[in-house]
């Protein structure tokens, strides 16, 4: 085999082996297969209300109806992990792996402290599945507003 080969195997497995395997071109760009959701699946936060007044530092709770929680990397049927949207105006693309712009909680936990400058602030979760793609539907919380005092 000569080089020109070899390296062609070689950038071939490295293909296979990315997320971008799973990529389609729609024109557009590359759109990844996403896992599916069940229409009654929801995230949602459960504290702090919406409108609510906390400190610098403070806890968030993440609620899911009719999934599962699972860590990034495992593969589960209706399930995913948890990402906060920290005042963001519209929803990152829904089509892709979520990116550095939100908190990722990749382990499968279900609460964070987070600490915020003082001020008006919004929050939002969106369920990313094993690979940290959205689901079809997404899965994605009301967004509320809090200010930290």
């Amino acid at each position: 085999m000569n080089k020109l080969s070899t390296l062609s195997l070689v950038t071939l497995a490295s293909l296979a082996l990315s997320p971008m395997a799973f990529a389609h071109d729609h024109g557009e760009g590359n759109h990844i297969k996403q896992s599916v959701a069940p229409k009654t699946a929801n995230a949602y936060i459960i504290s702090p209300a919406d409108g609510a007044t906390v400190s610098e530092t403070f806890t968030i709770k993440f609620g899911l109806k009719d999934m599962g929680v699972s860590p990034a990397g495992i593969e589960k049927k209706h399930t995913g992990h948890h990402h906060l949207l920290v005042d963001m105006d519209k929803l990152p693309p829904l089509d892709r792996p979520l990116g550095s712009d939100v908190k990722h909680f990749g382990g499968g936990q279900t609460e964070t402290t987070l600490t915020l400058p003082k001020g008006k602030h919004t929050l939002q979760l969106i369920l990313g599945d094993h690979r940290h793609i959205p689901h079809s539907p997404a899965v994605v919380s009301e967004k509320i507003t809090i200010t930290v005092k």
